[in-house]
C-alpha cells in the first residue's frame, strides 16, 4: 500500500471487467486504491463492479460501487451527486468505458457509429459534465481519460468509428484542459497501444486469427517492438501518475503507452 493518493476519492468508470483477468477499470481502481485513494467503481455490470470492490475490501481499501449507463444524461448525474453523498467529493475522474468495432465507413451500419459514438465520446462529456462543477468548487481536480493510439496512426485494420470517436476523446480532454487550468482542474489523456485485456478477444479475434485466440495475441505480439503486448496494468500506472500530484503540472497531453509502436508507424 502507498499513499500517492492519499486521501483522495476516485471516480472510476469501467470498473469491472469484461471478462476473466484484468480490464483496464479494474486494474486502475485496484491500483488506486493500493495508493490510498477511495474508489467510487462505476460499471454497466453490477457484479464486475462488485468483483473489484471485493479486490480492493480484501486489501484493506475503501470502495462503493455503482450501476451506470454512462451514455445516460440522468444516470451519470445521479452516479455523480451518489459519489458526492458517500465521499464528500471527487478528486479523480478515471474514464475506462469504451468499445471496438472493426470496420469501414461502408461496413458498418450507421447504428453502430451512433452506439460507438455515445459509449467511447458521449460518455466522457457526460462524466466531465457532472463532475467538473464539484471539482471547480474544490478548487482542484484531475481527468484522466482513457484514449488510443488509434486517435493518432491506423493500427493495422479498418476501424473507422473507433479511431474517430478516439480523436475526439483527444480533443475532449485538450479543451477541458485548457478551459480550467487556472482553476485547478488537470485533464490527461493515456493512449494505449495494443494491449491484452479481456475487452479485445470477442471483437477483434476473427480480424487476426479466425476465432483463434492465442494465435491472435501471438500475431499482435509480434507486431510490437517489444514482441509482447502491454496490459492493463501498465494503463492503470499511467493513470496513476497523472492522477497524482506528481503530475501536478500536466495538463492538456497525450501520454502514450504503446511499447514504441507508435514510432514504428510514424
Amino acid at each position: 500500500m502507498g499513499d500517492r493518493l492519499k486521501n483522495k476519492v476516485a471516480l472510476v468508470t469501467g470498473a469491472g471487467s469484461v471478462g476473466p483477468g484484468w480490464g483496464n477499470g479494474k486494474a486502475t481502481s485496484v491500483l488506486f486504491a493500493r495508493e490510498g485513494a477511495k474508489i467510487f467503481a462505476v460499471d454497466i455490470n453490477l457484479a464486475a463492479a462488485q468483483e473489484t470492490k471485493e479486490i480492493i475490501e480484501k486489501e484493506g481499501g475503501d470502495c462503493t460501487v455503482h450501476q451506470t449507463d454512462v451514455t445516460k444524461s440522468n444516470e451519470v448525474q445521479a452516479m455523480v451527486e451518489r459519489c458526492i453523498q458517500v465521499f464528500g467529493r471527487v478528486d479523480i475522474l478515471q474514464n475506462n468505458v469504451g468499445i471496438v468495432e472493426v470496420g469501414g465507413p461502408v461496413e458498418i451500419t450507421e447504428d453502430n457509429w451512433d452506439k460507438l459514438m455515445n459509449v467511447n465520446l458521449k460518455s466522457m462529456f457526460l462524466t466531465c459534465k457532472y463532475c467538473i462543477p464539484y471539482m471547480e468548487k474544490q478548487g482542484c481536480g484531475a481527468i484522466v481519460n482513457i484514449s488510443s493510439i488509434g486517435s493518432l496512426r491506423y493500427i493495422g485494420y479498418p476501424s473507422v468509428s473507433y479511431c474517430a470517436s478516439k480523436g475526439g476523446v483527444n480533443q475532449l480532454t485538450q479543451n477541458i484542459a485548457m478551459q480550467y487550468a487556472a482553476k485547478g482542474i488537470r485533464s490527461n489523456c493515456v493512449l494505449p497501444g495494443l494491449m491484452n485485456t479481456p475487452m479485445i478477444q470477442a471483437p477483434l479475434k476473427k480480424t487476426y486469427a479466425g476465432g483463434d485466440i492465442e494465435k491472435m495475441i501471438e500475431i499482435r505480439n509480434q507486431q510490437c517492438p517489444t514482441k509482447k503486448m502491454g496490459d492493463a496494468w501498465d494503463v492503470a500506472y499511467a493513470s496513476l501518475f497523472l492522477a497524482s500530484d506528481e503530475a501536478r503540472y500536466i495538463t492538456g497531453t497525450q501520454l502514450i503507452v504503446d511499447g514504441g509502436i507508435t514510432c514504428k508507424f510514424a
